[in-house]
């Protein structure tokens, strides 16, 4: 199951800035895949899908390389059933019926 290493990252302000840090992480090993959420002013999320957890060291280390700051890391192994598990009462609001009374 895949793991999913949310990363919140400050400074980051333009596509070039998503650019350097996803490359920088695409060469971390075991890394599959990124994703940038950019958030100019603000923390931005970063994404980092392997199969198993990472060591946090190298993750930062590539963020540092890229010229940016990691201000918070959240691992969430077996990320599909946990990310499923999150939106069930969402999912489960949207398919009850109310009841109407005449």
């Amino acid at each position: 199951m895949p793991t999913v290493t949310k990363l919140a990252v400050t400074g980051m302000t333009c596509g070039h800035c998503v650019s350097a840090v996803t490359n920088e992480l695409r060469n971390v090993p075991e890394v599959q895949d990124v994703s940038v959420e950019l958030h100019v002013g603000a923390e931005s999320l970063v994404r980092v899908i392997s199969r198993l957890p990472l060591a946090e060291a190298p993750l930062r280390e590539a963020i540092d390389e890229a010229g940016y700051d990691v201000t918070d890391v959240d691992v969430l192994e077996n990320a599909v059933a946990a990310e499923s598990a999150a939106q069930a009462p969402a999912r489960q609001a949207n398919r009850t019926l109310p009841i109407v009374s005449s």
